[in-house]
């Protein structure tokens, strides 16, 4: 994998762009990343303590409080806390160091929301560690929720995203980096994400002791008021739902 030799880089920690994803909210193909979560999450977890792990500006983390979680939002990048912070004054969010869950006790979670964190996390290695640590904090029968792009996603046009300046990516193998700009976003500089087939996620998996419970897929509908483009026959997002492996 050419992404094992990559360092890790951190596209967000960007005023900036932090700015741009504080304004985001649900539009068109991220609509359908989201769409679906609520019968999902509600199909597997019980509890009501969850984690959204890489919360950004705590779009995610306010999500699941819409859901009636006791949710707490972690990132690595202190511009996205602050944004979360100033949208959410009352939210719980909390800036940590790449990895580090120490802070959290195990089997401290019902839920673990993962969206979109682990399109930017580079190798198997640092993959399997983080993993291995949401396993820690995880109830017994908690879940992990990890939203994360399909490979797709990355090769095809969308009604949120562009990826016809980057042919390249068509060719990209497990760890390479692929480029995508987001059309909704003032901000049109491609975002830098880290291809990962689901063979590979699923290998990820099984080192970290996880196992999936659920692999969800979602499509667009033609009576849904977004302008689609490929989202209906091509899913842009995969929905891994993850339990400890017992």
């Amino acid at each position: 994998m050419n992404g094992d030799a990559m360092e890790f880089r951190n596209a967000y920690e960007d005023a900036t762009r932090a700015d741009a994803y504080s304004k985001l909210k649900f539009p068109g193909t991220y609509y359908l990343a989201f769409r679906d979560l609520p019968r999902i999450v509600f199909e597997h977890v019980r509890g009501k303590g969850a984690l959204d792990f890489g919360c950004g500006t705590g779009r995610s983390t306010r999500f699941l409080t819409q859901l009636q979680f006791a949710a707490i939002g972690v990132d690595i990048s202190a511009e996205m806390v602050r944004k979360a912070r100033e949208i959410d004054p009352h939210g719980d969010y909390r800036v940590l160091p790449e990895g580090d869950l120490s802070e959290f006790e195990e089997d401290s979670f019902d839920l673990v929301l993962s969206a979109f964190t682990f399109d930017n996390i580079p190798t198997m290695e640092k993959k399997v560690r983080l993993f291995t640590e949401l396993r820690r904090v995880l109830r017994r029968d908690g879940k992990i929720v990890n939203l994360v792009s399909s490979p797709e996603i990355y090769c095809h046009e969308w009604a949120s995203f562009s990826t016809k300046d980057y042919p390249e990516n068509r060719k990209a193998k497990c760890g390479d980096v692929v480029r995508i700009v987001n059309v909704e976003l003032e901000d049109r500089r491609p975002v830098e994400d880290v291809i990962w087939p689901d063979a590979d996620y699923r290998e990820t998996y099984r080192r970290a002791g996880l196992e999936p419970f659920g692999v969800y897929r979602p499509l667009g509908e033609e009576k849904e008021p977004y302008p689609w483009v490929n989202e209906t026959r091509i899913a842009p997002w995969t929905i891994y739902v993850l339990g400890k492996k017992i």
